[in-house]
């Protein structure tokens, strides 16, 4: 049995439904189909159940993209003022975090019952629960062939993601169907996701797990200063997961725990200032107590300040101001909030989403290789590309 349809939409998550909304609004006949039971999982359990939806600061230079400038025409038609006022419109009230993050007051499953209201208002159909087997082009169709029913239709679309938390339904298939077509796939990996260490390192951060610290975290010429977290898996927290999208296997990060202090010169003035001082009690004016003893005791700097030598001061300064540590890994995409890489945005139009090389083929959202950083800007894009493919499918 075969059923015919203007859009299919394979991926009913945040750009999959963003894009059935424009799409329909067109008069399209639009199926959405998604291989998950329970729809917008993903923006269910983001923000901590509340959904950081997009960020006031949204701009290209808060994406990682192989081609940089291929995101700023989808950002620019459809703009967090955008969402917002869409938001407004179902009474849906939020409010801002730091750094520009927006979040739902209550609950993110009002952002889901939003999409789910706005498609069915424009008479999309929605399939859950159904695996689609194979995709085919026969002439001026695409096939979608499911276990029971073929579903044909003039444009396809891809939302289905990226490879992050597979325990919700990640997978591989957006970038199969590229392949298919003969798009290129840029390499894969988990972003914004914790970094893992030896076992000397492991340790200290065993022993140091639960404290949270404001500190710089960089790699190259990149620079985060967010909180980061120590836990007994390794180091965490904003700053680290921000970092860890453009960190290299087998290359250093450094680690700044004091971003907002010389501790040399802070260490100067208090060995003239208060000369019997202990440094621990010292340090710990300006880290955690926890940290500053696990630095004294690796340096063997105990005792009154007055009594220890510039050099040893200079050195234990340098530890706190210039952590460097080598990350052995990643947690992977098992913790990965995004996936850093995917298709090819050479392959693909910067005004309609569509395929270079096959017309009515659609990527949208993170199955494309644009990745944000964290607060909100990966929900940004997946509205804005889903947006922009709705206005051409």
């Amino acid at each position: 049995m075969n059923k015919q349809y203007d859009v299919v939409i394979i991926g009913a998550g945040a750009a999959g439904m963003m894009c059935a909304i424009e799409a329909g609004k067109r008069g399209r006949k639009v199926l959405l189909v998604d291989h998950a039971r329970k729809i917008g999982e993903k923006i269910r359990i983001s923000g901590g159940g509340r959904c950081n939806f997009t960020n006031i600061n949204t701009n290209p230079s808060k994406f990682i993209s192989s081609n940089p400038s291929y995101m700023i025409s989808a950002l620019s038609k459809y703009t967090y003022k955008d969402f917002t006022k869409l938001i407004d419109s179902h009474k849906i009230k939020f409010h801002e975090k730091k750094l520009g993050q927006l979040f739902c007051d209550e609950s993110a499953q009002q952002i889901i019952d939003m999409l789910h209201f706005e498609c069915a208002a424009v008479n999309a159909d929605l399939l859950s629960d159904t695996s689609v087997l194979s995709v085919e082009k026969k002439d001026d169709n695409f096939q979608i062939n499911t276990t029971t029913i073929k579903y044909l239709c003039t444009s396809l679309v891809i939302a289905t993601g990226g490879l992050s938390i597979p325990k919700i339904g990640a997978s591989k298939f957006g970038y199969e169907i590229a392949k298919q077509f003969g798009l290129n796939i840029i390499e894969t990996l988990p972003a914004l996701v914790p970094l893992t260490f030896s076992e000397d390192l492991l340790k200290k951060c065993k022993e140091l797990s639960g404290l949270s610290v404001e500190a710089s975290v960089s790699f190259n010429q990149t620079l985060f200063e967010e909180g980061m977290l120590f836990t007994h898996r390794g180091l965490s927290g904003p700053s680290i997961l921000q970092i860890s999208s453009y960190w290299k296997l087998g290359q250093g990060v450094k680690i700044n725990l004091a971003p907002h202090e010389d501790i040399i010169d802070y260490l100067q003035n208090k060995k003239v200032a208060t000369p019997k001082q202990e440094i621990v009690s010292i340090l710990s004016e300006v880290i955690p107590k926890r940290l500053a003893a696990m630095f004294c005791e690796e340096s063997k700097v105990f005792g009154r300040i007055a009594d220890l030598p510039n050099k040893l001061l200079n050195d234990l300064s340098k530890k706190i101001n210039n952590w460097n540590v080598k990350p052995t890994g990643t947690e992977g995409y098992r913790t990965a909030e995004v996936t850093i890489g995917g298709v090819d945005t050479n392959n693909l139009s910067s005004k309609t989403m569509m395929a270079k090389n096959v017309d009515g083929l659609y990527f949208i959202g993170e199955v494309v290789d644009v990745t944000g950083h964290l607060g909100g800007y990966n929900f940004q894009w997946a509205w804005a590309s889903g947006f922009v493919a709705g206005q051409y499918a």
